[in-house]
C-alpha cells in the first residue's frame, strides 16, 4: 500500500479518477459508511477539528452526507444527490479555510482508517488514489 500524497499546486486542479466499484461492492454501504464515521472520529479531535459541527446531531448528520458522498463516487445509489443535490463540493467547502496543512490533516487521518481496514491493498489503493487528488480540489487558503 502506498499512500503517496500528490504535491498541490493553489488553483490547480488535477484530474481525478473515480475509485474501483469494487471498492464498494467488497466493503458494502455499512463498510463505508464506517470507514467513514472512523475518519470522521479522528478528525473531531484533529488539529482541524473546529471544520467540523461540534454538536453531536450536526455531527452525525455530516457523517452521514460523506459517506453520502463517497457510497455515490464508487458506484453506489445516488444518496448524496437525492438528499442534498448535486455535490459541488468546492462550493460546499468554500466557507472553510481548507489550507495545503488542513488537507495534509484529512489525508492522514483517512491513511490512519484505511491501515486499520482489512481489504485488498489494490482497493485501498485505488479509494487512496481518489483521496489524494480529490483533496487538492479542497484547497481554498493557500497558506495556513
Amino acid at each position: 500500500m502506498n499512500y503517496n500524497i500528490t504535491q498541490a499546486q493553489f488553483g490547480v486542479r488535477p484530474p481525478v479518477t473515480k475509485p474501483s466499484p469494487r471498492f464498494l461492492e467488497v466493503l458494502q454501504e455499512d463498510g463505508l459508511r464506517q470507514l467513514v464515521s472512523n475518519h470522521y472520529d479522528i478528525l473531531r479531535t484533529s488539529q482541524i477539528k473546529d471544520m467540523f459541527p461540534q454538536d453531536d446531531e450536526a455531527f452525525a448528520l455530516a457523517k452521514q452526507h460523506s459517506a453520502d458522498f463517497f457510497i455515490q463516487i464508487c458506484g453506489g445509489p445516488d444518496y448524496f444527490n437525492q438528499n442534498r443535490g448535486a455535490p459541488m463540493m468546492v462550493g460546499r467547502h468554500q466557507p472553510f479555510k481548507i489550507t495545503p496543512k488542513a488537507r495534509l490533516v484529512w489525508l492522514d487521518s483517512y491513511k490512519q482508517v484505511l491501515e486499520n481496514l482489512e481489504l485488498e491493498d489494490e482497493l485501498k489503493q485505488s479509494f487512496w488514489n481518489y483521496i489524494d487528488v480529490f483533496s487538492i480540489w479542497m484547497i481554498n487558503t493557500p497558506q495556513d
